[in-house]
Order: structure tokens, then C-alpha cells, then sequence
């Protein structure tokens, strides 16, 4: 149930140690938190370690918390930030050559329509781990590039270059899978 009156009573009863509510926040965010993080990691373990660590943070710092129908946005964003941390140290980003050919990507038409949003996750977690980040936090996350930069410590413009580079790789695979 993610009712926002629900969540915020949920955090009311946290603020005063409630174990029931600790459990209930868990039980109604764990999953698509465990998503969140995977379309990041890719890797279920660390997925499980990050949600672990954000759902102990959320309820040791509830008091930095300022409006309590916000704790899904704040755990989300918790979770987001320790899955970047965490590949933050494990990748290097090389500059995309800007040579892509942008107009090919732009004239995608709709090249994807009979392709099944599974078999595009599964594509996507094949993309070599810099693209799949930043696709991941562009499309699905909804972050802006300037964002994705700044969280990254890489320049804009290859935030964008990697993001076209994980749509050419996207369409190429899948484009591949229809004719196989």
C-alpha cells in the first residue's frame, strides 16, 4: 500500500520507535527499492546490502525527515545515492566518441514496438555497466543529465554520449533478438 496518509502515519509511529512500524515501511518499500537499486548495480547482492543499509539510515536519521508523507522520495533517494557510491568506485567513464551517427538514434521510429519490455531489461542488463548507469538514471530514474554528471563527477556531455551509446547498443541487440 503506498497511500501517502498511510506512509505518513507509518512515520509518525517510527518517530516513537514503533518495531511495527519499521517492519510495515520495509515491507511496502523493499521491493521496488531492491528495483531501484538493481537497474543501478545490476548485481542482486549489492542491490540487497544497499537496501539494507538506506532502509537502517532512514529510520536512525527519521528526525532530519521534514514532512512525513515524503519518506518514499527520501528512501528512494537514499538508495539511489549508496547505489552510485557503489559504482561510482567500481567504473571509469571513457568519453563516446561523439561520432555516433545522432540522427540514426533520433530516427528510431518505432523500431522497438514489438519488442517486450522484459526482453529490453534483460538487453539492458548486457550493456557494459558506464551506458547502463546513466541510462538507467536518465530514462527510468528520471534524472536530468546535468544531474547525472554532477552525481558521476563526469562532464555533461558525456552523460549524453554514453546515453546514446546505450541506445545504439540497446537497438542494435534487440534489433539483433527479432531476426534470430
Amino acid at each position: 500500500m503506498n497511500d501517502p496518509h498511510y506512509i505518513a502515519n507509518l512515520v509518525k509511529m517510527l518517530r516513537k520507535n514503533d518495531v511495527m512500524a519499521m517492519r510495515s515501511l520495509y515491507e511496502t518499500h523493499a521491493k521496488q527499492m531492491l528495483a531501484t537499486s538493481l537497474r543501478i548495480t545490476n548485481n542482486q547482492n549489492d542491490a540487497e546490502d544497499i537496501i539494507q543499509e538506506a532502509f537502517i539510515q532512514s529510520f536512525q536519521k527519521i528526525s532530519q525527515l521534514k514532512s512525513d508523507d515524503k519518506y518514499s522520495a527520501w528512501l528512494k533517494r537514499m538508495v539511489t545515492n549508496k547505489s552510485l557510491q557503489l559504482i561510482k568506485n567500481r567504473i571509469t567513464f571513457s568519453e563516446i566518441s561523439e561520432a555516433i551517427d545522432v540522427h540514426q538514434e533520433e530516427d528510431i521510429d518505432h523500431w522497438y514496438k514489438d519488442i517486450t519490455f522484459d526482453k529490453i531489461k534483460e538487453e539492458l542488463q548486457n550493456l557494459p555497466i558506464g551506458c547502463r548507469t546513466i541510462f538507467s538514471l536518465y530514462l527510468l530514474e528520471g534524472y536530468k543529465h546535468k544531474e547525472i554528471a554532477a552525481e558521476l563527477e563526469i562532464s555533461i556531455s558525456n552523460s549524453k554520449s554514453q546515453y546514446r551509446y546505450a541506445l545504439k547498443l540497446l537497438r542494435e541487440k534487440l534489433q539483433q533478438r527479432t531476426y534470430e
